[in-house]
C-alpha cells in the first residue's frame, strides 16, 4: 500500500539521507511536526500518515508486518533506498519492524516511548469516546468535544483527538482514522513486534520519565532484539514527550544521527 506523505526538503542540507517520522495510534503525519521542523534544516523530512490514518487509504487488517510493509513500499516509490526512521508509540513499533525486516533500509532507528513487547489494553475510554462521537450526528466540534469530555478527562487528549475529525462535503463529520478497523484490529496494536533475532541497526531508545510504556523488565527483550541500543530519559515527560520536552527530545535526536 502506498501511503499518503508530505516531503520538506532541507533549507540547508548536510545528509544525503532523509528522516522519516512515523506518528503513533488516532494519529496523523502531523503529529511529529515538532520534531520535522528541528530537523528541517540538515535532513530532508517525510512525514506519513500510516494505513487507516489520517489521509493514507484505509484496509481491513492492520498489524505491524502489514504497516512496515507500507512504509518500505512508500519509500521505494520514492526511490529511497535507506533512511533515518523515528518513531513514536505505534509508529515506533512499526520502525521497529521495518529495522527488522529491512535492515538495510535504515541508517539509524529512533524509537520514541515505546517497547518491542505486547501491552494491556489501555485504549478502552478512548475507543467509547470515539464510537460516542461517531454513533449521533454531531454539529460542531464542540458538541464532539462534550460527547468526548464524559469519557476523556483530559483536555490535552480531546485536543489530539478532534485534529482527526472531518467535515465532509455534506456537512457531516465523521473521524479521518479508520475507527472500525482499529477497534476489532486492537489486539495486533498491543501485541509485541514480529521478530525473534537481533537487528544490529544503531538505535535510540527515548523514554519519558512519567510514562509507564517502557519499563525496567522491557531492558532484557530490547537488548536482545536492538543489542546496538541505548537509552535516554527525558526527565519531567509524558508519553507525549516529543510535546512536552521538544527541546530536549530534539536535541537527543540531533545528536544520535550526526
Amino acid at each position: 500500500m502506498l501511503l499518503n506523505y508530505k516531503l520538506t526538503q532541507a533549507t540547508n542540507q548536510t545528509s544525503t539521507l532523509p528522516v522519516v517520522l512515523l506518528h503513533g495510534l488516532f494519529g496523523s503525519l502531523e503529529n511529529l511536526n515538532i520534531i520535522g521542523k528541528a530537523l528541517g534544516e540538515n535532513y530532508d523530512i517525510i512525514n506519513m500518515d500510516l494505513r487507516n490514518h489520517g489521509l493514507s487509504p484505509h484496509a481491513a487488517t492492520h498489524n505491524y508486518p502489514s504497516l512496515a510493509n507500507d512504509v518500505v513500499e512508500t519509500l521505494k516509490g520514492l526511490n529511497i533506498e535507506k533512511a533515518y526512521i523515528v518513531g513514536h508509540s505505534m509508529g515506533g513499533k512499526v520502525a521497529m519492524q521495518i529495522a527488522h525486516r529491512h535492515p538495510d533500509m535504515v541508517a539509524k532507528l529512533v524509537v520514541l516511548d515505546i517497547a518491542p513487547v505486547a501491552y494491556h489494553s489501555r485504549h478502552d475510554a478512548i475507543f467509547s469516546a470515539l464510537n460516542a462521537v461517531a454513533n449521533v450526528t454531531i454539529s460542531s466540534r464542540t458538541q464532539a468535544d462534550e460527547i468526548m469530555s464524559v469519557y476523556i478527562k483530559e483536555m490535552g487528549v480531546r485536543q489530539f483527538l478532534l485534529k482527526s475529525l472531518q467535515k465532509n462535503d455534506s456537512g457531516e463529520f465523521n473521524w479521518r482514522f479508520n475507527l472500525d478497523v482499529l477497534s476489532a484490529q486492537y489486539q495486533n496494536i498491543l501485541t509485541n513486534i514480529d521478530a525473534n533475532d537481533s537487528c544490529l541497526c544503531e538505535t535510540l531508545f527515548v523514554k519519558g520519565s512519567e510514562s509507564d510504556y517502557i519499563l525496567v523488565e522491557h531492558r532484557d527483550v530490547i537488548a536482545k532484539l536492538f543489542p546496538n541500543s541505548k537509552g535516554r530519559v527525558v526527565h519531567g515527560a509524558g508519553h507525549w514527550l516529543h510535546a512536552e520536552k521538544p527541546l530536549v527530545v530534539n536535541k537527543a535526536i540531533i545528536d544520535f544521527l550526526q
